[in-house]
């Protein structure tokens, strides 16, 4: 694909993330898409083959993005895995915060939603929050190495409820609009962790 049309298709990602993060999935339209990123009405399908295809890319991409930010995380080696963990845990905080509590998280507005909608972009959503959970079980399993963490089940265990519990205090920040059920989590995680 030529430089220019990655360019534009990577703008129309971009573009549906902003809206899609503020109204969700089946209430944004192709043609509002293509205004946003300054594309030709029309011109989708030379990008896409389908909604569908544009929603699995979307989500990707999305996935890539965020799985790139706490691979950064892990790569400070001067810091122990409960630093990193706690760090991780600190941005989802402060994502989710933002706006009044209705955050930028892709899985927390968009998860139910495209479960039932979508298969491809159920299975892309399900293969990047695997990936998220993999990367938390590595740092924990990090951290008991290294002494600055403890758990009471198994790391994997440990990551699945952890993500599961954030997920969930995720969308109680956003129905209730305040960060009480993520300072809950904040001290759950700490106490799981016993950091």
């Amino acid at each position: 694909m030529p430089a220019a049309k990655v360019e534009t298709r990577q703008n129309l990602l971009d573009a549906a993330r902003r809206i899609v993060a503020a109204k969700g999935y089946a209430a944004v339209g192709i043609n509002e898409i293509l205004a946003e990123a300054g594309v030709p009405k029309g011109s989708f399908y030379h990008y896409f083959d389908s909604k569908d295809a544009f929603g699995e890319a979307m989500m990707k991409s999305y996935f890539d993005e965020y799985l790139a930010a706490l691979d950064g995380i892990v790569a400070d080696k001067g810091k122990s895995s409960a630093k990193h963990l706690m760090r991780y845990w600190r941005g989802v905080y402060d994502t989710q915060v933002a706006d009044d509590c209705q955050g930028g998280c892709l899985v927390v507005k968009l998860g139910a939603e495209i479960a039932d909608l979508s298969e491809v972009m159920r299975a892309t959503t399900k293969a990047g929050t695997t990936a998220i959970v993999d990367r938390l079980e590595q740092m924990i399993t990090g951290g008991i190495a290294d002494g600055s963490v403890s758990v009471d089940d198994s790391p994997r265990a440990t990551a699945e409820a952890l993500y599961d519990l954030w997920l969930g205090a995720s969308i109680m920040a956003k129905i209730h609009r305040s960060p009480d059920h993520l300072d809950r989590a904040m001290t759950v995680t700490r106490q799981v962790l016993h950091v």
